[in-house]
């Protein structure tokens, strides 16, 4: 009878897009676990849309306590919590919003060690951190333990997004081999609608990954201008000496 509870409300809770991801679709939903490195403007909007479609289980990760300019953009949080703990707000909304999810919520950085057991744990990780360490570190992890990895980032009105498939497809260090890029991680302009485009964008693009509905943006960076809409997209190319994926990355 409990089964059969379930698969109702199931049925109800994702009948609109049953249509699009048929019953095989929406099972893959629920048996995957996605990691999404940073819940701010574009990773709080990717976990959203992901607890909302029925991912099975979301492991989050990003640290530090709300503050006010966190307010424009990052919907995970409200103003009510103001100096809580960014994390734990994040997870109390998401569960709000579908309990049927399992979540995991780690108040913390991307660090190798302590990131490595919920990067081999999860079937797909999205990147949605502001900074390039963390990026290089979670790229890493993703190249390492062999899990594809959405790559989505956002700048000013400009969005870029692309799938990363460790062995097959560049891997981040192959598309910006400097370790100590120009970047402003706390600094750089950001409109919320803006992060929440391109949050949307790396939910879509792990919703495609799971389901295998569609085409994932793989092997091709593509850029949006959300001021005038103007898009175009570029090949990438591997490079076999990246140190990171590459043969000199090897031991």
């Amino acid at each position: 009878m409990e089964h059969a509870l379930a698969g109702l409300v199931e049925q109800q809770r994702y009948a609109r897009q049953l249509k699009l991801l048929g019953e095989s679709g929406q099972k893959a939903l629920k048996e995957a676990t996605v990691m999404i490195a940073g819940i701010g403007g574009l990773g709080g909007t990717a976990a959203i849309y992901l607890a909302a479609a029925g991912v099975g289980k979301l492991i989050l990760a990003h640290e530090g306590i709300i503050v006010m300019p966190d307010l424009n953009r990052q919907i995970l949080m409200d103003n009510d919590h103001l100096g809580m703990e960014r994390m734990s707000t994040a997870v109390e909304h998401l569960r709000r919003l579908n309990p049927e999810v399992e979540i995991e919520g780690y108040n913390s950085k991307i660090e190798y060690d302590k990131a490595k057991p919920w990067i081999e744990s999860a079937d797909i990780v999205i990147d949605a951190r502001y900074d390039f360490p963390e990026r290089y570190e979670l790229n890493r992890l993703c190249v390492d333990a062999g899990k594809p990895m959405v790559e989505a980032a956002m700048y000013g009105f400009e969005i870029s997004l692309t799938t990363m498939i460790p062995g097959e497809t560049p891997c981040l260090e192959c598309l910006y081999p400097d370790s100590k890029p120009q970047w402003e991680p706390l600094g750089f302009p950001v409109l919320g609608a803006t992060s929440g485009i391109a949050g949307c964008l790396a939910a879509l693009e792990a919703v495609k990954w799971i389901t295998r509905v569609g085409t994932a943006y793989t092997g091709i960076m593509h850029r949006f201008n959300s001021l005038d809409f103007t898009t175009y997209s570029v090949r990438l190319t591997r490079n076999p000496n990246c140190a990171c994926c590459g043969e000199g990355g090897k031991p």
